[in-house]
């Protein structure tokens, strides 16, 4: 008998998304809602005013106990462990081969307790890795998926709307730090993490409480312009940033230093890690000059690269490959990020274009991200 295939997964805020009248996609199994209006209105007002997103398809995990730390220094390239209560970090797992598995970000929630963050695509695969790496260590692992829903508030004004609806002290909340607190009256860990390049908050809250949060954050921030945002504008928005999305700039054919994320993997850290032989040698060959590089291009023209678009030269020559493209909202010019060979990576190298379906098209390399805010 053949398997039907599963249904895909609505989060707590699905009934919500639909009455606003979202257009909503299968994304990683999840019915995700990909705009509601305009996607190049969305992503303006994430960059001038604030952008409210629902986030609870990705996937947290929890560890805990003594050897909460040690499990994921042995399962993870950072060094976990010395991280400070309250405080957060963007780290990778890898294979053996030194391959990516997926990029996540690790909160320390206690002594004892640190919750993992994986991409919703890759969730499972994460849980069933640290389950089986946590072996041998004193520490339970735990998987989450159910238990929170994820709210994110990004953009300029996020602070000034978050505020009025807690006593929480986000001025004094830094970047890639969490604390608990409540939001509307409803408990929430409150981090200041985002992937747009934008200031903002992601509220870690109780299924149940998803709703109401996000009808108080959308009431409270109705005069500052926050708008609710689809995947589509949080693509774009990531892209301008030159922040990596897995299956795209990152894959498990990729080591953390061909992506230019060599600082995540930590040698020094006190024991071995997965991955931690294959990943010396990666940083042999970067030291040596890696063969190919990630940049950025930004069009001449109006036609927008698409992933898997060659990267040629004005004879056609294919040096390179395209990991993400999209119409850069900020810029006013389609731009992408991709892969090319050392030769043509420095910003400005002359006769570099896309091939978009026959055309080449003539880009500029330029060195990332495309946007920066202002601190």
């Amino acid at each position: 008998m053949t398997a039907q295939p599963r249904a895909p997964r609505r989060t707590p805020l699905d009934s919500v998304h639909r009455a606003l009248g979202a257009t909503m996609t299968d994304f990683a199994g999840w019915e995700m809602p990909l705009r509601y209006g305009s996607e190049r209105e969305e992503h303006q007002a994430v960059r001038t005013a604030a952008g409210l997103f629902d986030l609870s398809h990705m996937g947290e995990i929890t560890l805990t106990g003594p050897g909460a730390g040690a499990a994921l220094d042995h399962a993870l390239t950072g060094h976990l462990s010395a991280l400070a209560v309250g405080r957060a970090r963007y780290t990778v797992i890898c294979g053996d081969e030194g391959g990516i598995l997926d990029d996540l970000i690790v909160y320390r929630l206690g002594e004892q307790e640190f919750m993992v963050v994986a991409n919703a695509a890759n969730a499972q695969v994460v849980l069933d890795e640290l389950t089986a790496r946590a072996g041998g260590f004193d520490a339970a692992v735990r998987d989450d998926r159910d238990a929170r829903a994820l709210i994110a508030v990004q953009g300029p004004r996020s602070a000034r709307v978050l505020a009025a609806l807690t006593d929480a002290g986000l001025d004094g909340l830094k970047y890639y730090a969490g604390l608990p607190g409540t939001v509307a009256g409803r408990p929430a860990l409150i981090a200041r993490t985002g992937y747009t390049g934008e200031d903002g908050f992601e509220l870690f809250t109780a299924p149940e409480d998803a709703e109401p949060l996000w009808r108080a954050l959308t009431e409270a921030g109705a005069a500052d312009g926050l708008v609710p945002c689809g995947l589509s504008c949080r693509d774009t928005l990531r892209l301008e940033a030159g922040m990596p999305l897995y299956g795209h700039e990152l894959t498990a054919g990729t080591t953390p230093f061909d992506a230019g994320l060599g600082r995540v993997v930590r040698f020094g850290k006190p024991g071995g890690f997965v991955g931690r032989a294959a990943l010396e040698a990666a940083a042999r060959r970067a030291e040596d000059g890696l063969p190919r590089r990630l940049v950025g291009l930004v069009a001449a023209g109006r036609r927008v690269p698409r992933a898997g678009y060659p990267v040629v030269t004005a004879d056609g020559s294919v040096i390179g490959q395209v990991t993400s493209g999209a119409p850069s909202p900020t810029l006013g010019r389609p731009i992408a990020m991709a892969y090319v060979d050392a030769a043509y990576a420095e910003p400005g190298t002359p006769g570099v274009a896309v091939d978009i379906r026959g055309s080449r098209e003539p880009y500029e390399v330029v060195a990332l991200p495309f946007y920066r805010r202002e601190r």
